[in-house]
């Protein structure tokens, strides 16, 4: 477990997660469920992309949400039929103590009934209306420039910064993602993103593939603590 995650979780394999995961809805599920609250959420991780090309472009093993910290009670009450576990390092905490909740930040929806998962909800570092990169807190966004709507109002993170968060681990899914979404993207897309990886994740491979601007020279838009 990592150093300083509170006691009391019970440790959950990938594979005992991943099996558990057989019923995960979809955006259109989790968006219904969500119509009418206030908090700026949006659809993260893979389907994200999806929603930003326009089509299913590979198999999702769940369904993953962001929604502001200070938000998250509002989305909870959305849920009253299921349960909300935590999870963090290979553990679950499904009577987590406040501690737990203090110093995590991925939790998920289960079906009682089943035992089963439905959307993994990422309760997301924030100042009021101002988005805050969890991988770097210098990076702030007005929710205004994080949260991007499909023709339907799906609200789903923008794909620069979706991109961002895969670069960590890079794995064939993300660079998967990654390669469908990069040509659909703009030049104000791409010179983003190449400056948050410059700034998070100095030469990264992908800075390769997002031209020029994208070398290790590129000043971050928007100043030191914001990108515009």
């Amino acid at each position: 477990m990592t150093d300083g995650l509170p006691p009391g979780g019970v440790e959950i394999t990938e594979a005992e997660a991943g099996a558990r995961w057989a019923d995960a809805w979809t955006p259109a599920e989790v968006a219904a469920r969500l119509a009418g609250v206030s908090a700026p959420w949006c659809v993260a991780g893979g389907w994200a992309i999806d929603l930003f090309t326009g089509e299913r472009t590979r198999r999702h093993s769940d369904l993953e949400i962001a929604v502001p910290a200070a938000s998250f009670p509002e989305v909870q009450s959305r849920f009253d039929e299921f349960a909300f576990d935590i999870v963090a390092s290979g553990h679950l905490w499904q009577t987590p103590a406040p501690e737990v909740w203090e110093l995590t930040h991925q939790t998920w929806l289960r079906d009682p009934a089943t035992g089963n998962f439905l959307v993994d909800v990422f309760r997301e570092p924030h100042d009021g209306p101002t988005w805050i990169c969890r991988r770097d807190p210098s990076i702030r966004l007005p929710y205004t420039a994080v949260v991007r709507r499909t023709a339907d109002g799906i609200p789903y993170l923008a794909p620069e910064l979706t991109l961002l968060f895969k670069a960590k681990a890079a794995r064939p899914k993300d660079r998967q993602d990654l390669a469908v979404a990069l040509p659909l993207m703009d030049g104000t897309q791409r010179r983003t993103l190449a400056a948050l990886l410059a700034r998070v994740h100095p030469g990264h491979p992908w800075l390769n593939r997002l031209g020029p601007a994208a070398g290790p020279t590129a000043p971050p838009p928007g100043g030191p603590t914001a990108v515009s």
